[in-house]
């Protein structure tokens, strides 16, 4: 394992005090994952508390969860570009303290309008900003492939714990005090990874000088914002559908036109194209995009399904949960055991297939047994089949690139990663949501089930050989 020698960084020369040991780096960047994560997903089973609290109803709770995850996908590659220009350490404290007044604002929300700006939008900004910094700088303190495995497998193990985790976490604080008390949880959770970071040090030195392509991030966020809003538009009114994605890749397209002219004027864009000619780059971040689909997806899709139609309460809801909970968290965890004996293609193809199957089998059990508790065997694959793929998928985009596009790429995968959750929850809850019965709950999860085989298929054109980094 290497450690950077300074904190400005492995190899640049520069002097200073000596940093945090990786280990004192790891615990709160693993824990930054885990609360964005899990605040991905704990609303699911906040559905009918927040209703009836706030006088809304199921669709109202699902934008407030789409637009949270809509917000940290459009801004997340403006997010991870900031990192160059202020610095990866004050750009994770600077989003931790967006994140943790947003949960506050969400505690005391009076309406579903403040939910949204408190939730939504600002830990959604918080979130954007903190996230891409976690993944540089475990990319640059963590050199050696098998140490870097390592720290990627807590972190994503922390990731997938919070997403998994969030409904039983959350329907436990839920039942025993209120919806709002998981929100305090929530900036608890942010004052405490605060405190962990000040052992921090930015392994690279800022540059206040570096550029910022305002022109491609103001492109970039509102195309993704009309693509998922086409999606969230399928129930209400299909040609309104079909305008905003048309749009949505208009402007998509107009961004891709932007960064190349200003590649082509000496300019520095918001992304390098050149991200985009490492077809094995490129090949994790469609899986991990799909990855993540499915997690939310099927997050939402559960929860609310027995919450709504089944009655369950936020508490028994959650604690279905700990099966898929735990299968991630035992696949996540022994990453770097897996890295050492199989290459990535073989770990990504196998996450998919056993997520497929665990999704076939929680819909074959469920509709085979009035019992709720039918639904843990299937929960158990995708949570294992989840957490088999999760780090080897980050480990081939992040080692695809040298130090130097660390920001751009960090702030790549993470947009894709949470365009992915954005677009499970807004796919498969437009199914559920328009008709709340087994039917669509059943189209839901085979809509799930075929984004899973869509996943191996690309994991299978990965190259076999191990990563070389």
């Amino acid at each position: 394992m290497t450690v950077p020698t300074g904190p400005t960084g492995p190899g640049t020369g520069i002097s200073g005090s000596a940093p945090s040991t990786p280990r004192h780096v790891l615990a709160p960047l693993a824990l930054a994952q885990f609360i964005c994560s899990f605040a991905g997903s704990n609303m699911n089973v906040m559905i009918n508390d927040i209703s009836a609290d706030l006088d809304t109803t199921v669709q109202g709770v699902q934008l407030a969860i789409t637009i949270f995850l809509l917000v940290m996908a459009a801004l997340m590659i403006p997010g991870g570009k900031l990192t160059d220009r202020i610095g990866r350490k004050r750009c994770l404290v600077a989003g931790l303290t967006v994140y943790g007044v947003g949960a506050l604002l969400s505690a005391v929300a009076p309406g579903l309008g403040v939910l949204i700006l408190g939730n939504s939008i600002l830990e959604g900004v918080g979130t954007a900003l903190l996230i891409p910094p976690v993944y540089i700088l475990t990319t640059l303190y963590f050199t050696d492939t098998t140490a870097r495995a390592r720290a990627f497998g807590v972190i994503m193990a922390l990731g997938g714990v919070g997403a998994a985790a969030g409904p039983l976490i959350g329907g436990l604080i839920t039942s025993g005090l209120s919806w709002r008390a998981a929100f305090v949880f929530q900036a608890l959770v942010v004052a405490v990874i605060v405190l962990l970071s000040r052992r921090i040090a930015d392994p690279l030195p800022p540059d206040p000088t570096r550029p910022f392509d305002t022109g491609g991030a103001v492109l970039s966020a509102v195309g993704l914002i009309l693509v998922v809003a086409g999606i969230l538009a399928a129930d209400d009114n299909g040609w309104l559908m079909a305008g905003l994605l048309l749009l949505g890749a208009l402007v998509l397209a107009a961004f891709f036109r932007w960064i190349r002219a200003r590649e082509r004027a000496g300019r520095e864009p918001l992304l390098s194209t050149e991200l985009f000619r490492d077809r094995t780059s490129n090949l994790g971040l469609l899986t991990q995009n799909l990855q993540w689909m499915i997690l939310m997806g099927v997050s939402f899709v559960v929860a609310a399904y027995l919450q709504v139609v089944r009655g369950y309460d936020a508490i028994r809801t959650g604690v279905l949960f700990t099966a898929a909970t735990a299968g991630l968290l035992a696949a996540s965890l022994a990453a770097e055991r897996f890295a050492k004996r199989r290459t990535p293609r073989t770990l990504v193809m196998t996450g998919f297939a056993v997520t497929a199957g665990g999704i076939g089998t929680l819909l074959a059990m469920a509709n085979g047994s009035p019992s709720a508790w039918a639904s843990t065997p299937g929960l158990l694959l995708i949570g294992l089949g989840l957490g088999v793929m999760l780090t080897p998928s980050v480990n081939v985009v992040q080692s695809s690139f040298p130090e130097e596009q660390q920001g751009e790429i960090s702030g790549l995968s993470r947009s894709v990663s949470n365009l992915g959750s954005s677009l499970g929850t807004a796919i498969a809850g437009t199914i559920l949501v328009a008709d709340l019965a087994f039917g669509s709950y059943a189209a839901a999860l085979i809509v799930l089930a075929a984004v899973g085989c869509v996943g191996f298929v690309a994991a299978m054109l990965l190259p076999r050989e191990r990563a070389a980094r």
